[in-house]
């Protein structure tokens, strides 16, 4: 993670007080989440369990995954096919009720079979909710330019009518 901006509602009560929050104004949980993410990789999934409720609820545009067991053989799965990955959290924005964030992030990425190998950088946006764990994650990107704008012939089509439409 680089330095990530941080916004948090100050309308509410500070959660330092009752020891809810981090030195930074996120709730623990938020903390622990952007820290995993920064360790995770296919041989420490048991760490998925320390953020995540068993009945988590995961969505992206490719997938909607319910408990841990389904979300830890998602990421076994995607982790199993890439050769690098990384998230770069910009900003997070806390809820007043502080039982939701929103995470902007830039994740890089390289898998051989997409761009010849090279990285590729695609800026998306993870909503949780939570309580003492995540209970709902969503992930929104855009889907073309992680996966599709990737692949050769298919990357050169969408490129050709990308540039139809802004003409």
């Amino acid at each position: 993670m680089q330095g990530a901006q941080s916004t948090v509602d100050t309308q509410s009560e500070s959660l330092n007080a009752d020891r809810s929050a981090s030195v930074d104004g996120h709730p623990i949980i938020v903390d622990a989440f952007i820290n995993m993410y920064q360790q995770l990789n296919k041989d420490n999934l048991f760490l998925l369990r320390q953020v995540y409720r068993d009945d988590i609820c995961f969505r992206d545009p490719m997938h909607h995954v319910e408990g841990i067991e389904a979300l830890t053989d998602y990421f076994a799965n995607m982790y199993q096919n890439v050769t690098h990955i990384e998230f770069d959290i910009k900003e997070v924005v806390i809820s007043a009720d502080k039982q939701q964030a929103a995470l902007y992030w830039t994740m890089s990425y390289s898998h051989p079979k997409l761009s010849k190998g090279q990285l590729i950088n695609v800026e998306g946006m993870s909503q949780l909710k939570f309580s003492d764990k995540i209970f709902s994650h969503r992930d929104y990107f855009d889907l073309g330019q992680m996966l599709y704008e990737q692949v050769p012939f298919l990357g050169g089509l969408i490129g050709l009518l990308k540039n139809r439409v802004t003409k």
